[in-house]
């Protein structure tokens, strides 16, 4: 029984389509072959973990002998986004697409939000989040008026300038947009998207900050806190979760470095439970701009890094790395897409096999528990 488990999600590494990908606009999406098609991708630490003996991972070599376990894992809620992709590694199964706005949002929303904050609305289109402040920004710095956007998920996107409204104005804001967004139109995720610069280069700042909708039933996370075991997020995951079932957290606004340097923190503390770590950088910088080549890079350098986390490992310590939905920076498309995602079990007392093709991330959940020697009523099934 292992004492502390390390779950790492690669935020969007996706290694394929799904047999439904059709109904979610993702046929013919693999993120990880796109990337491993550039010059700039290199992996051997995960290689030789078992990355490319994952079922349809033919496109590199598999490793002679494996040194950990290792599986191809499909998602049975119903979407591709961050929010459910996370409460099914959790346990937690979506059996409902959470709304999304492709024509914007309806002014039954807007005149509330309008109302509650005392501000007009720019935009209220799917929109790219870089491309948005820059085509705005002069009418909001001039007005006041919020830039209001959304995307293929299911989220409600507040842009404004740090000069015009204070961040802490930004997520009283964020705030009152969540609680207006229940009932249909629960979007997954309110988003502070914070920017300065001036006109013509307006830049997003690292202060972005998610409120999410809180779980809709219970999670490894809820289960492992009322247990009393520690659970450590890193990242975004306790927006993610809604801060539910999490007992200590740190942000990591500069990106996937400080959210590994972080979890290399954590190897060298003493506690009991689950350090749950998100790497954002591979989604938000190079999936949705359709950047292959930094995506590539983005993963190799984790892979450089992959060894300053396996060489602080204790022993009965597991190691897992999984991601949460595909984005293909190589498709037209700047949307999510509908993948399976690798998972990659290490530490040393992991005997290293396939799992094959499971059929849910909620499997993950499930050996998270097992392996803390905690029950609970959540969906999946213990790998080890």
């Amino acid at each position: 029984m292992a004492k502390r488990v390390f779950l790492i999600v690669l935020d969007s590494v996706g290694i394929g389509a799904m047999p439904d990908a059709k109904e979610f606009n993702s046929e013919g999406a693999d993120t990880m072959r796109t990337c491993a098609s550039t010059p700039y991708f290199s992996v051997p630490n995960m290689t030789k973990m078992g990355l490319f003996n994952i079922d349809g991972m033919d496109y590199r070599t598999p490793a002679d002998a494996p040194t950990g376990a290792y599986a191809r894992m499909a998602e049975r809620s119903m979407g591709k986004d961050t929010t459910i992709g996370h409460w099914e590694i959790a346990g937690l199964i979506s059996p409902n697409p959470l709304p999304t706005y492709p024509e914007g949002f309806p002014e039954e929303v807007l005149n509330a939000f309008r109302e509650a904050t005392g501000r007009g609305v720019l935009c209220n289109k799917p929109y790219s989040g870089t491309v948005v402040i820059n085509e705005y920004g002069d009418e909001h710095v001039k007005t006041g008026d919020l830039i209001v956007y959304t995307s293929a998920d299911s989220v409600f996107q507040i842009a404004a300038h740090e000069e015009v409204v204070p961040l802490e104005k930004l997520y009283e804001y964020c705030r009152i947009a969540r609680k207006i967004l229940s009932g249909p139109h629960a979007v997954g995720r309110v988003i502070a998207r914070p920017f300065l610069g001036e006109s013509g280069s307006y830049y997003r700042t690292g202060n972005r900050h998610d409120f999410s909708l809180e779980p809709t039933g219970e999670t490894m996370l809820d289960v492992l806190k009322a247990a009393g075991k520690d659970v450590i997020s890193v990242g975004k995951i306790n927006d993610i979760f809604a801060g539910r079932g999490i007992t200590e957290y740190v942000y990591t606004p500069s990106g996937n470095d400080e959210g590994i340097d972080r979890t290399v923190e954590y190897l060298e503390k003493d506690f009991d439970g689950l350090c749950f770590v998100n790497l954002v950088d591979y989604d938000m910088l190079y999936g949705h701009r359709n950047d292959p080549e930094g995506y590539a890079k983005a993963l190799t350098h984790f892979d450089e890094r992959l060894p300053e986390i396996t060489s602080r490992m204790r022993e009965g310590d597991i190691l897992m790395i999984t991601a949460d939905h595909g984005c293909d920076p190589g498709t037209p498309s700047t949307d999510h897409d509908r993948e399976y995602v690798p998972l990659l079990i290490y530490g040393d007392g992991v005997k290293p096999q396939n799992f094959g093709t499971r059929t849910t991330f909620a499997d993950i959940g499930a050996t998270v528990l097992h392996e803390l020697g905690v029950s609970g009523k959540i969906a999946g099934e213990s790998l080890l």
